[in-house]
């Protein structure tokens, strides 16, 4: 499966790849749930969220990769019951006194989990990270 989400944002380059570098943006991605920033070494930073998922208390682990040109890498540790694979990128590209942001997601399911099933919600996911993602950019724009 592979969905992508971009937005416009009125901060330059520079502004929005500090702004994806800190904790509470990071764990701004993950509304609905509770969220912390459990590791950073290097370039890597790893956070863990707890949440319910079909009633049923859930965990996530995702590590985040900050690259040298500005873009973040990210991937989920699979250890669940839905993903065997689930990895994306935000990358930032300049245009004019914004700045264009793109997230994209690829993954694999389970073998009993039909991507169909997943695809709606991972849907409303993506929007709503791209919608935290550009509020965090444009308040750290407007000081």
């Amino acid at each position: 499966m592979h969905l992508e989400k971009r937005f416009l944002v009125r901060a330059h380059r520079d502004l929005a790849v500090e702004v994806i570098d800190r904790d509470e943006t990071l764990t701004s991605l993950f509304p609905d749930t509770e969220t912390a920033v459990v590791s950073r070494e290097g370039d890597r930073c790893t956070t863990h969220s707890k949440f319910q998922a079909m009633g049923k208390p859930a965990e996530a682990t995702f590590h985040f990769t900050f690259l040298m040109d500005g873009n973040v890498r990210f991937e989920k540790v699979c250890d669940g019951n839905v993903w065997r694979e689930l990895r994306g990128e935000v990358s930032f590209e300049e245009a004019g006194d914004e700045t264009e942001v793109e997230i994209r997601l690829d993954g694999r399911t389970k073998a009993l989990v039909p991507e169909f099933t997943i695809k709606g919600p991972m849907q409303d996911q993506l929007r709503d990270m791209a919608a935290a993602l550009k509020r965090c950019m444009e308040d750290a724009a407007r000081g």
